[in-house]
């Protein structure tokens, strides 16, 4: 249920009403409105609840949350959410920018990425220290050195750190160097992970699994939401289908799908949607013009020699005139960019 309070409620009606929803054994999640607060009751239905909350005081109207996904819908939330972490800024009319390798390779590499992205106009620097790979034999990343490497990269540009955490049991270490918690879409349904997250204070970038639905993903950023995290994002990387022409296909349909059913901004990855360099300027530039709050976009110094993905990353010139073209989509639909 949403309790929503009346224009001018007071800090004590709303902390009462808090406290009233706790009392029947409901989880109360309070959103502050533009013009209205509203307090979303999660839980399982307990009888006669809709009406002793309606009578509180400061309250205007007790109404049913009809989405699975409650604290993210849009009901719960009209405004959309932006979530901000030094300069980059995602949702709500702002288009930010996370660029960077697939992998961190090595001091130089990583550096000299953070450099030129910045230079472009990204406002995040994007790089896996944990890299769960298909194959036990593949690079499985620079793990802690890859972090303060990352952490380093930020000290030298300002850039907002995004990297995947992988595991529970390591959020505590990576929440330490990064400013931007990645769950990839290996681990979209790995709940306690999910929840894990939710329990810090550092946004979320949450992965679309390959073969999840829209409403499964909403369902995990739930998991997250519901622990007290407000600052998910969701990425849409694309999902399995029978074409073989892209690594994954890429529903941008998602972006016009999202904005109305979630106040949650979405990030596009058009590097692995598509899984080919050549394809991701234009996928770029169609997400913005279908008004994505973000972009993660690979890029590497030498695509050739990458450690992993290099065959989707673009190369430092490509990733600056592919931010030329988007910013100029973007003033024309009318999104902010840094």
């Amino acid at each position: 249920m949403i309790v929503v309070m009346e224009k001018g409620a007071t800090s004590d009606q709303i902390e009462h009403m808090v406290q009233r929803v706790a009392s029947l054994g409901l989880k109360p999640h309070v959103i502050h409105g533009t013009e209205r607060t509203v307090i979303a009751a999660v839980g399982e239905k307990r009888e006669n609840a809709k009406e002793s909350l309606a009578i509180g005081p400061g309250v205007a109207e007790v109404v049913p949350i009809l989405a699975p996904y409650k604290i993210a819908s849009r009901e719960v939330k009209p405004e959309p959410s932006l979530v901000t972490v030094r300069d980059l800024k995602v949702g709500a009319g702002h288009l930010g920018v996370i660029a960077g390798p697939c992998s961190v390779e090595n001091e130089e590499q990583i550096i000299s990425t953070a450099r030129a992205v910045k230079a472009a106009g990204a406002t995040a620097l994007r790089g896996g220290a944990f890299k769960p790979r298909t194959s036990p034999y593949s690079f499985q990343g620079l793990k802690e050195v890859g972090l303060q490497l990352l952490a380093q990269a930020r000290q030298e540009t300002g850039l907002a750190v995004v990297t995947e955490v992988i595991a529970s049991e390591d959020v505590e270490l990576v929440a330490e160097y990064s400013d931007v918690l990645q769950v990839g879409a290996r681990n979209m349904q790995n709940y306690r992970l999910l929840e894990a997250v939710g329990n810090t204070d550092r946004p979320v970038l949450l992965k679309r699994g390959p073969s999840a639905t829209m409403e499964e993903l909403l369902l995990a950023a739930e998991y997250i939401l519901n622990e007290g995290n407000p600052n998910v994002m969701l990425c849409e990387r694309g999902v399995r289908t029978f074409e073989s022409h892209t690594r994954f296909t890429l529903p941008l349909a998602s972006i016009a799908y999202v904005h109305r059913k979630t106040h949650l901004p979405i990030v596009i990855d058009p590097s692995h949607g598509t899984g080919h360099a050549y394809m991701v300027p234009d996928m770029c530039a169609a997400a913005v013009a279908a008004k994505a709050d973000g972009l993660i976009v690979e890029v590497h110094p030498d695509p050739e020699n990458a450690l992993s993905d290099g065959y989707q990353s673009l190369t430092f010139a490509q990733f600056e005139e592919t931010m030329q073209t988007c910013r100029r989509v973007a003033e024309a639909v009318g999104l902010k960019m840094a």
